[in-house]
């Protein structure tokens, strides 16, 4: 899908694109690739002169190769953008190539941005630039406007891994907590530990590719104090994940705790029970001695008394550990 933004009224508007002579009704400063076909990069190459590499959305490309500079002027950017679905959450690598130092008219001042599926920040953008004139000026503008809706998109997940996690801190805290309680609690707590441990990923990216643009000179001094801002916005998230992170650490302990409590309550029963039974078994092996002559049949009632005093020896065990609070 190839769609192109152009400034109108100081709105951004958004156009699909389907054929390659609808190219040249429009003059973009953001070209958005998602999923490009062959032909659909064809279009690009032939008329706005770009060729797209190959490594674009690799995932395995090298660190230090995802932000760098053509000679030609083109400044090329790999992050990573945050989707935070419930079932999967995952993240997405998206290409930029800002192109704003080409000879030619058209293709000046131009952010193209590849990727492979839609971006929730990408969506809040395109809403927030059509509703508010003048947020945007020219594609530097757009490429920090998504940086920043990246930022703030990490810290609405963030509020929700609150909620999650005080959510599960009441069932946990609520001292009644049973063998299923507590594996639902603990597939709730990895669900949002990986999701934090995601956005801290994620806002790292963010943090280098903002620092990329403003040592590339290529900010004035306004966009230069919005990145700056920016950054600001990341630290502060840094701190909340370190906390969600001390948060998750104590729920899991004190869940696995709970599952060792359940342990114990069980192990319990069984050591009582075991206790409880050592006087008849000891009463039951005198009794079944081979002795020469049998003590129970020296008595009209030898087995039956032999039993009842079995019973006996057990309840008294019992009644003492009841007594003593051991049985609760």
């Amino acid at each position: 899908m190839l769609n192109i933004f152009t400034l109108a009224n100081g709105r951004l508007v958004q156009e699909e694109i389907e054929a390659l002579e609808e190219l040249s009704r429009f003059q973009p400063i953001w070209v958005d690739l998602e999923s490009p076909t062959v032909e659909e990069k064809r279009w690009i190459k032939q008329y706005y002169g770009l060729s797209i590499p190959e490594d674009a959305m690799d995932e395995d490309i090298e660190e230090s190769a995802r932000f760098y500079e053509e000679d030609n002027g083109e400044l090329h950017i790999r992050s990573d953008f945050l989707i935070d679905d419930d079932e999967n959450p995952r993240s997405v690598r998206v290409a930029f190539i800002l192109n704003q130092h080409n000879t030619e008219l058209r293709s000046r001042g131009v952010l193209f941005s590849i990727h492979d599926e839609d971006v929730p920040v990408f969506r809040l953008l395109r809403m927030r630039a059509r509703r508010a004139p003048g947020l945007i000026e020219d594609a530097k503008e757009v490429l920090l406007k998504l940086f920043d809706a990246d930022a703030e998109y990490s810290a609405d997940t963030l509020e929700n891994i609150y909620d999650e996690l005080e959510s599960a801190g009441k069932k946990v805290l609520s001292g009644n907590v049973s063998d299923e309680l507590a594996g639902e609690v603990l597939g709730l707590i990895a669900r949002q530990e990986d999701l934090n441990g995601r956005i801290r990923r994620n806002v790292m990216d963010t943090r280098r590719a903002v620092s990329f643009m403003m040592r590339s000179r290529m900010l004035n001094a306004e966009q230069f104090e919005e990145a700056r801002q920016i950054l600001r916005d990341i630290e502060s998230l840094d701190n909340h994940t370190a906390f969600l992170f001390d948060k998750i650490n104590f729920l899991m302990d004190a869940t696995v705790g709970f599952i060792n409590i359940n342990q114990n309550k069980t192990i319990k029963i069984f050591s009582v029970a075991s206790v409880a039974l050592l006087p008849p078994t000891l009463i039951a092996s005198v009794y079944g001695m081979n002795f020469k002559f049998m003590p129970e049949l020296d008595l009209s009632y030898g087995y039956a008394y032999a039993i009842v005093l079995m019973i006996a020896s057990a309840l008294v065990p019992m009644w003492y550990f009841r007594r003593r609070g051991w049985l609760k």
